[in-house]
């Protein structure tokens, strides 16, 4: 998997990206099939990012999920029907092994990120782990995060930023911590979308700024990260999760143009 995100001929960074949670098959396969086709041209190694269920949500009465067994399916028909690898979330231990058989990497949730049980579940699947930096933790903490996944036999390990708490309802990045977590050996990758969170709302919907999304992207390419992460949807308005922070999908192919334009002016230094 390690060797799949960095085959780029051209050095460029690869990317995570697609809706934040999996509502139906044909708005996945709408999404996989743009994606791919964009990074292809660009170069870029691309990985499908769907969750199957949205376990953190902070109204009981908020969109969870078509159900595990349906999403899982649909991520595995992406996977096959494109022939990329997919990521998805997983939440407790139990999950591990039942997404696994559908997916590629195993996402562990910011607010999970310490949870060793997790962690090593992860770990023992032999599939690559991507460990979301808690929004309260240091970047330098993450290192034992990631040193519990090695330790349980898995050196695929990824780690990536997802913004710190930043007051009530805000998130902030703090770019020096790229470098830092690098220092682990593994690949770092920034969350633009969910950087651009603000949590917390009074109506219980969490609220967010895309119209920033370029800011946080340019930002992450210069400071030298790995990977991006973008959650897209056809219509963030009508989405069932986390619209108010995802990229419209017909907006990505430029995004990424002028990402991997000004990578490649980072890679001539």
């Amino acid at each position: 998997m390690l060797e799949y995100l960095k085959k780029s001929k051209t050095n460029n960074f690869f990317l995570l990206a697609g809706p934040c949670v999996i509502e139906g098959e044909r708005m996945a396969m709408e999404i996989a099939e743009t994606v791919k086709t964009i990074t292809d041209r660009l170069e870029i190694p691309y990985v499908f990012k769907g969750s199957y269920r949205k376990a953190n949500r902070s109204r009981i009465d908020s969109f969870t999920g078509i159900g595990d067994e349906n999403a899982l399916k649909i991520l595995g028909k992406v996977r096959s029907t494109f022939n990329i690898p997919v990521v998805t979330d997983i939440h407790t231990a139990d999950e591990a092994t039942m997404a696994a058989e559908y997916v590629d990497i195993l996402q562990i949730p910011a607010f999970l990120c310490r949870q060793t049980d997790l962690l090593v579940a992860a770990a023992r699947t032999g599939k690559m782990v991507n460990i979301k930096k808690g929004q309260f933790l240091s970047p330098e903490a993450m290192a034992f995060a990631v040193q519990k996944v090695r330790d349980a036999g898995n050196n695929m390990v990824a780690i990536t930023e997802r913004g710190t708490t930043f007051g009530y309802q805000d998130l902030i990045v703090d770019y020096r911590g790229i470098p830092e977590m690098q220092k682990c050996g593994c690949p770092v990758i920034l969350d633009v979308t969910h950087s651009l969170q603000q949590p917390n709302q009074a109506a219980g919907v969490t609220g967010g700024r895309p119209d920033l999304i370029e800011t946080i992207a340019r930002a992450g390419i210069a400071t030298g990260v790995d990977g991006l992460f973008i959650e897209t949807h056809q219509e963030p308005s009508k989405a069932k999760s986390d619209g108010a922070n995802m990229l419209q999908l017909s907006l990505l192919p430029n995004l990424l143009e002028r990402m991997s334009k000004i990578r490649n002016v980072i890679n001539q230094f």
